[in-house]
């Protein structure tokens, strides 16, 4: 079955379109998705059939790949993370929402993909109502990767939602139409150490926070 493309408004989503998708992921569908930086496809963390399909279309290997998950906000974190200093948690809170993703240790609760259990896992919230509310509306983080290809090169359909919807009309099960998305990924900030390693540089500059 072909995806079905939902066109929803950035900043003021309506619930019944937002409650749409919910129904997607729920049935363990997986839908590309608006952020604040580069559309993401995903589905719902604790799906583990859901996961696997997203790592198909991403040609990546379940246990090897480097997922992170976007929570609706801060108080998501503490389930799947733990090792958080006060310093630490001062500093994301200022951040988020916003265009990082930042690394923890994982804790026991953190999903495994692939069925193995993570040492660490990475973090998102961004600065998206749409997003936003899709998470909390499902009431589990939902698993995030770029809809790029290659994190080298910028391809055209990346930033426009009617070309994400041809490419991927055939292998997803749902597009929501946010508006353009940006090309620039989120920025990486491992913070396992109680430090803050840039381990990508993106859309956010985190030495404004520290």
């Amino acid at each position: 079955m072909p995806a079905t493309l939902l066109r929803i408004h950035p900043e003021n989503p309506p619930h019944s379109r937002i409650q749409q998708a919910v129904e997607v992921l729920r049935k363990g569908g997986v839908i590309i998705y608006p952020t604040d930086t580069v559309y993401g496809i995903g589905c719902d963390v604790t799906n583990a059939k859901a996961v696997e399909k997203v790592c198909r279309i991403k040609k990546l290997i379940p246990e090897k790949a480097n997922l992170s998950f976007i929570c609706h906000d801060l108080s998501h974190i503490s389930d799947y993370a733990h090792g958080i200093t006060t310093s630490t948690y001062k500093v994301i809170k200022k951040a988020l929402p916003g265009p990082f993703t930042f690394i923890f240790e994982a804790s026991s609760n953190a999903p495994r993909f692939g069925g193995t259990k993570r040492k660490t896992v990475g973090i998102r919230v961004p600065d998206n109502q749409i997003i936003l509310q899709l998470v909390k509306e499902l009431g589990n983080p939902i698993v995030s990767t770029s809809v790029r290809e290659d994190e080298n090169t910028i391809d055209e359909y990346v930033t426009d939602p009617d070309l994400i919807f041809e490419k991927y009309r055939m292998l997803v099960d749902l597009v929501i139409d946010g508006g353009f998305g940006g090309n620039v990924p989120s920025t990486i900030i491992d913070c396992t150490d109680d430090d803050f390693e840039l381990i990508r540089q993106g859309a956010g500059d985190i030495e404004q926070y520290l």
